[in-house]
């Protein structure tokens, strides 16, 4: 096994001299928090970007010329590409590489060619303020994103640190609390960390009345959960009563089976062809924040409901495409996986999903109809793969007694497309 080698000191030398950028994290008590080599790159550099305050904090430092980040932002950094070769700083609040500016940048500069000084995370001034073993935290971004993305971490004693994005954000996250049965939750709202108008307010969630809030702010949050808390299990295979569908669900059962068969790994696409109410895409998308989902449904009001189901399950960035297969997959990014629910019998629908897979990816369909199991042993026939009966029989009453009453059974294929994986 090869490892990392350190250049000689000469190579070494050449390598810091094509760094020409400079990416230096700042916290809120300025030029005071920062290291000999942040200042010197502050202070040599001739263009010095950043956020008006990330400006106004390092004016001390800054000799060359000052840019303000545009508005709206440009996420390509064309202004501070333009400038390669020349020496450039950009800031950043705390860690650049914590759902910060410098992610952006290394989309589009190599890691040769910029030196990063990060400042500590207002994750971490949280949890150290607190005295909350990091570790031991769930921690989620909130800012510029949806409030939702907290609701897969509520789990009854845990305790979760979310960045906010102004001074708004702590009401919204305790009104959501208190709406789905974590009011007895408690907040704490910590203000401005490391500047001079640092401050802590606390309240209990479904009392949240804090005034004045500053915009810099997160939120940690020790979760209590009342009799009727919406906890999301982290199994597959949810209850069904936590969607709101028409009857069109893929049930728990056969979603805990589908989602095993489908073997998400993380960073992957899945499409889900007639997603009904959207569960198998949900599922999907909560078994790791890297995961992505496309789901594509045909009725406009079942489409509907898709979007609030993944908003009720903080997956907010599921995909959904309003069409009908196979016209609605045409122009959609390469899946890394299939899954065939509701529509799977219509001509060109099955074939599309085949030859829009990617090599190595996996392709899962269910079938309750005949109509749909001819397909699949068709398939099964013509491209190998494996075929699954499942039948799942639910206690009901008999009279004044109780006996088994079965759910139609369902064919199941998976199929893994030759070739090697991405």
């Amino acid at each position: 096994m090869e490892c990392f080698k350190v250049p000689p000191d000469s190579a070494e030398k050449a390598l810091n001299q094509s760094r020409w950028l400079s990416i230096v994290g700042i916290g809120e008590d300025g030029v005071r928090g920062l290291g000999e080599n942040a200042r010197n790159a502050i202070s040599s550099a001739s263009v010095v970007f950043g956020g008006k305050r990330h400006l106004e904090l390092a004016a001390p430092l800054i000799t060359g010329g000052s840019r303000v980040w545009p508005t709206p932002f440009d996420a390509a950094m064309r202004d501070v590409v333009a400038l390669r070769g020349q020496k450039v700083c950009v800031l950043a609040s705390g860690d650049p590489f914590l759902f910060g500016v410098g992610a952006t940048l290394s989309r589009h500069v190599t890691a040769e060619e910029f030196t990063a000084y990060p400042a500590p995370s207002a994750f971490s001034l949280a949890a150290s303020r607190l005295g909350w073993p990091l570790q031991e935290v769930e921690t989620v971004s909130l800012h510029g994103r949806p409030v939702d993305l907290i609701r897969p971490l509520l789990h009854p004693g845990r305790r979760i640190i979310a960045l906010t994005s102004d001074e708004k954000g702590p009401a919204e996250l305790a009104e959501l609390l208190a709406s789905t049965g974590f009011g007895l939750s408690r907040m704490a709202v910590l203000e401005a960390l490391g500047g001079e108008a640092e401050r802590a307010q606390t309240a209990q969630a479904d009392q949240f009345a804090l005034p004045a809030i500053n915009a810099l702010n997160v939120v940690a949050v020790e979760v209590e959960a009342g009799h009727d808390a919406r906890i999301l299990p982290r199994a597959s295979g949810l209850d069904d009563a936590l969607f709101e569908h028409d009857g069109q669900i893929t049930k728990r059962e056969i979603r805990a089976l589908t989602l095993s068969a489908l073997a998400p790994r993380r960073g992957e696409l899945l499409w889900d062809i007639g997603a009904g109410s959207g569960s198998i895409g949900i599922e999907w998308m909560l078994a790791d924040p890297s995961l992505k989902a496309i789901a594509i449904e045909a009725d406009a009001e079942r489409a509907a409901r898709i979007r609030r189901n993944a908003a009720s399950f903080g997956v907010p960035g599921l995909q959904i495409v309003a069409g009908k297969a196979p016209a609605a997959l045409a122009g959609l990014p390469q899946p890394d996986a299939v899954f065939i629910g509701g529509g799977g019998s219509e001509p060109g629908v099955f074939d599309a999903a085949v030859d829009a897979l990617r090599p190595g990816g996996r392709l899962v369909a269910n079938a309750v109809t005949l109509e749909m199991e001819a397909i699949l042993l068709a398939a099964y026939a013509r491209l190998g793969g494996e075929l699954t009966r499942i039948e799942v029989s639910r206690s009901a009453p008999i009279g004044s007694m109780s006996g088994w009453r079965p759910a139609m059974p369902v064919t199941q294929w998976r199929w893994t497309k030759p070739g090697e994986p991405k």
